[in-house]
């Protein structure tokens, strides 16, 4: 029997123990509420996680081809702008 695999943000929710400075909590349960506690540290650790495998991929892509141009990044900004205001996830920059 194997087990499920799961990607960044799917699966059934599992219980773990975090420890964090009781600032950060207070200013957590400020923000959100306590109800909405758990939510905001998934959705932050998951905009962590995937910002880790970008910064992996860009200095592994990087690497093999060399720096990205000017050019490049600006149309990679305008893509990153476009498809995360469609996801409601990050507001397009000005």
């Amino acid at each position: 029997m194997s087990e499920a695999s799961y990607s960044i943000g799917e699966g059934p929710a599992t219980r773990v123990s975090l420890s964090l400075p009781e600032g950060t909590a207070e200013a957590i349960r400020a923000r959100v509420g306590k109800r909405e506690f758990s939510a905001f540290i998934a959705a932050a650790v998951e905009r962590e996680l995937r910002g880790q495998i970008l910064d992996e991929y860009l200095a592994d892509y990087e690497q093999r081809k060399g720096p990205l141009s000017e050019q490049a990044q600006e149309r990679a900004r305008k893509v990153f702008d476009e498809v995360f205001a469609e996801e409601d996830q990050w507001p397009a920059a000005s």
